[in-house]
């Protein structure tokens, strides 16, 4: 496989609790992979410690061949790999045209440029309201648009953080048709989620993990046809 983003041997501590156990993953060219697993096994801190949010202790990452690992979030984000946290994090005074101006970088090469009007055919819905305030959208208008500022970055690679937690069905279809279009567009996705039904719709691959630790690795019709490992890691 062209791995795009990789992990290998990957740990990570919040203080002196250690959170992450020689995680291994890799994303590659144009693949959606999704990072599966219940509250609190460790998908979110997996994805910070790929952007440098939370330093790895161990291990390394390689993001498109170089070594990404112990650099600062904004020099790994300058490189073309963007982040998506689940909390969304918009500027809620500033319009939504504002909010993907700050977003903006220049082309890169082997990633789709994205220019405000490809952002709005992407996601419609902001297309009518550029000039309204990121406080005044709903949650799923402003998970919309916390997309929408991270690939105004053009990056070749996205973490997405939940994408879909807390979204109207309606909205999560949405969302499911917006990763099949950057999938198309040639950007690598990866995701962590704990809807299976979301997941299985996007994804090519899967991770579980479990208390810090990677379970299972493989296809999504591989994991459809494991009963027990769904019903052991991933059933409420």
């Amino acid at each position: 496989m062209d791995a795009v983003l990789a992990a290998t041997g990957l740990n990570a501590f919040y203080g002196q609790a250690h959170i992450l156990f020689d995680i291994s993953l890799q994303v590659g060219r144009g693949e959606v992979v999704v990072l599966l697993g219940r509250n609190g096994a460790g998908k979110s801190t997996t994805l910070k410690s790929l952007i440098g949010l939370v330093p790895p202790a161990g291990g390394e990452v390689s993001f498109r061949g170089e070594r990404i690992d112990g650099l600062e979030p904004f020099r790994i984000a300058q490189r073309g790999l963007g982040y998506v946290p689940e909390d969304r994090r918009v500027f809620t005074d500033l319009t939504v045209m504002e909010n993907l101006e700050i977003g903006r970088q220049g082309a890169r090469e082997a990633a789709p440029f994205w220019s405000p009007e490809r952002i709005f055919m992407l996601f419609p819905n902001l297309a009518e309201m550029q000039d309204r305030p990121a406080g005044r959208m709903s949650g799923g208008e402003q998970q919309m648009l916390t997309i929408a500022r991270t690939l105004m970055g053009n990056p070749s690679c996205i973490l997405l953080d939940e994408p879909s937690e807390g979204l109207a069905p309606v909205v999560v279809d949405q969302m499911a048709a917006a990763i099949g279009s950057l999938k198309a567009e040639g950007l690598s996705v990866l995701l962590s989620e704990q809807n299976l039904r979301f997941a299985a719709e996007v994804s090519d691959r899967a991770y579980i993990i479990e208390k810090g630790r990677i379970r299972f690795s493989g296809t999504m019709s591989e994991l459809s046809a494991h009963d027990g490992v769904r019903a052991q890691y991933l059933a409420v």
